[in-house]
């Protein structure tokens, strides 16, 4: 059973310092909420990273690890790990349908139906070429219940022929039964490749590339105008939206196309229906923050309207709680959360503090290396306060003292409710390589017993600098605004574990 926790065991982080490892299932998750399968972390290969998962997944829980795909799809907003959780799964596990639940239950773009596929064959490439003829039962099962789910536009938007498993690949492979005569007459277009082609940003622009412009001022009209079509015409997807803004400011288009821009990215349903992470609008604001379009000063103000839903439903940090907020900025913090991102786990650290920033009455904000500084900023503009933090975060050095933050309020008597450390949980004294984070919140601990330590931990490595089973602590993992209900379960007497297994398949 998953909740007959085993005991503790110490050991040592990447940083040689003393730490403590978690459960099985416990690692499996913040492993899993933390990942990029696309990219190194600082102290972790993208290999190493899937070789762990593997290990752990074959010695949890099967319903947990299950349960931990869906969840991860559909609460943290992660789309490749759950899919590598499932073949995982599946080549440990058979004999009911749990997995095809939960790849029914994970599935939830036409897209990920040649992911999931193409994951399959990857992971089982060392089984010779006829890998996806021998595809798992339960994959295959799940994977009818998905084609069912899509309509034409949803498979033409993702019908590429340069992917290596493509629609009509997965459509011979799963034989799913088309459910009415409409249904078989859309699987018979993907196999012949004649599905209409869908109204899309990347379709129209294409299209428009193609054409014969006699002057680059007659191309860079005809590209304002596309841009001003496709804003009017709704079907900008709220992704591609934030992605393209540059592009839609550089090709100057006019006033009533930046309005309807602005309000659909400040729309909270819209946001809400994205389920973009909170860097994504952290990466746009960095983006055309210094455009030089007159309309940029709107763009961002409707970024930072976008960024405020993430807060609106904080709760537990009014007047009469106190709250201390630490980003870690050490070396370690400075890798890139995927291959092709900008955007470094430091930026994560610091955007997550700010948004809970937000919700705080009386709070204490500053980040930790060497040293630990304050900085105090306005409880409004999230985006832009995440941008001025991290000008003051070379100030503290590269270490990863955590115990400076705890030590700065035993010795200034600060009493607070909750301290919040934002971190990859590698940390360790740098004078002399001591049991410190440990040692300094037993001792805080003591002296003010009703005061909670909550670790995020944004790495997933699979230990805690801390024991987290004594002394009010408690690790959440996760780049999503969705911690934040964790949170508020936890502290209502709910565990992490337990949250998850609350996910139906």
């Amino acid at each position: 059973m998953i909740y007959n926790q085993r005991k503790t065991q110490t050991v040592r982080n990447h940083a040689a310092a003393k730490a403590y490892r978690m459960t099985p299932e416990m690692e499996l998750y913040t492993a899993v909420v933390t990942a990029s399968m696309a990219g190194d972390k600082f102290y972790e290969s993208s290999e190493d990273l899937a070789g762990r998962i593997t290990s752990l997944v074959k010695v949890a829980d099967p319903f947990f690890v299950a349960k931990l795909a869906v969840y991860a799809r559909t609460e943290m907003n992660l789309r490749t790990v759950p899919l590598f959780l499932l073949v995982t799964l599946a080549s440990c596990h058979n004999g009911d349908d749990l997995v095809s639940r939960a790849v029914s239950k994970t599935v939830l773009r036409a897209d990920e139906i040649c992911e999931l596929l193409a994951c399959y064959q990857a992971v089982n490439r060392a089984k010779g070429p006829k890998k996806l003829a021998r595809l798992s039962k339960g994959i295959q099962n799940g994977l009818k219940e998905s084609f069912n789910r899509f309509d034409e536009y949803q498979f033409a938007k993702y019908d590429r022929d340069v992917r290596e498993v493509t629609l009509k690949d997965a459509l011979f492979l799963v034989h799913p039964k088309a459910k009415d005569e409409a249904q078989q007459a859309l699987f018979d277009k993907i196999v012949t490749g004649s599905l209409e082609t869908p109204y899309t940003w990347e379709t129209e622009l294409s299209a428009l590339g193609q054409q014969h412009f006699d002057t680059p001022e007659v191309k860079a009209a005809a590209v304002r105008a596309k841009w001003e079509e496709l804003t009017d015409s709704r079907k900008l997807g709220y992704m591609a939206l934030l992605r393209n803004l540059r592009n839609i400011l550089d090709a100057g288009v006019g006033p009533a196309h930046i309005e309807t821009v602005c309000a659909t990215l400040a729309d909270p349903e819209r946001v809400r229906a994205s389920k973009q992470l909170p860097f994504r609008f952290l990466s746009a604001f960095r983006e055309v923050k210094d455009n030089p379009s007159a309309r940029t000063s709107s763009v961002l103000t409707a970024l930072e309207a976008a960024i405020q839903v993430s807060a609106e439903n904080i709760s537990g940090f009014d007047k009469d709680t106190d709250v201390l907020l630490a980003s870690d900025v050490s070396g370690s913090m400075y890798a890139p959360v995927s291959r092709n991102s900008s955007v470094m786990m430091s930026d994560i650290g610091l955007l997550l503090s700010m948004i809970l920033q937000n919700r705080c009455t009386n709070v204490i904000t500053g980040v930790f290396g060497n040293v630990w500084a304050r900085a105090n900023f306005p409880r409004t503009g999230i985006l832009a306060n995440t941008m001025a933090f991290k000008q003051i975060a070379n100030r503290v050095g590269y270490s990863t003292n955590g115990h400076r933050v705890v030590d700065y309020l035993i010795h200034n008597r600060i009493k607070v409710d909750k301290v919040m450390m934002f971190t990859d949980c590698q940390m360790w004294d740098s004078s002399n390589g001591g049991d410190s984070l440990q040692a300094s919140w037993s001792e805080y601990h003591r002296m003010f017993p009703e005061a909670k330590l909550y670790l995020f931990d944004l790495a997933g490595y699979g230990q805690s600098p801390v024991n987290t089973r004594q002394n009010g602590v408690t690790l959440i993992a996760g780049w999503s605004d969705r911690i934040f209900d964790i949170l508020e379960a936890i502290e209502n007497g709910s565990d992490i574990i337990t949250e998850i297994m609350k996910t139906e398949l």
